[in-house]
């Protein structure tokens, strides 16, 4: 079974960094697609970023610019650089990996963001 483990979300003043890292427990390369999404409270889940297994990235038109998407394969981990964060990026940040088939498709628990003064 795999398994993903999210880590280095906290609470940041608007304006500030945080680098969220994504570890599963296995290779990435048996994902297609890793990536990140969020949900805000009283808000639907919305795709961040994502990275595909031939290092292709995609990002929301909200964090373009902002935020950045990357892997280590020798770690078995993505991360994803938060810049310039606004209050607007208040949410819990979830990791998600997907392979060939539609039953391959595995989330983290999540780790909260809070970006406030």
């Amino acid at each position: 079974q795999v398994q993903l483990v999210e880590s280095g979300g906290g609470l940041v003043q608007p304006g500030g960094s945080l680098r969220l890292s994504c570890a599963a427990s296995g290779s990435l390369f048996v994902f297609n697609v890793m990536g990140w999404y969020r949900q805000a409270p009283e808000k639907e889940r919305e795709l961040v970023a994502i990275i595909t297994k031939g290092g292709s990235t995609n990002y929301a038109d909200s964090v373009k610019g902002r935020l950045t998407i990357s892997r280590d394969s020798a770690k078995n981990t993505i991360y994803l650089q938060m810049n310039s964060l606004k209050p607007e990026d208040t949410a819990v940040y979830y990791c998600n990996a997907r392979g060939s088939r539609s039953s391959e498709n595995y989330w983290g628990k999540g780790t909260l963001v809070t970006v406030s003064s």
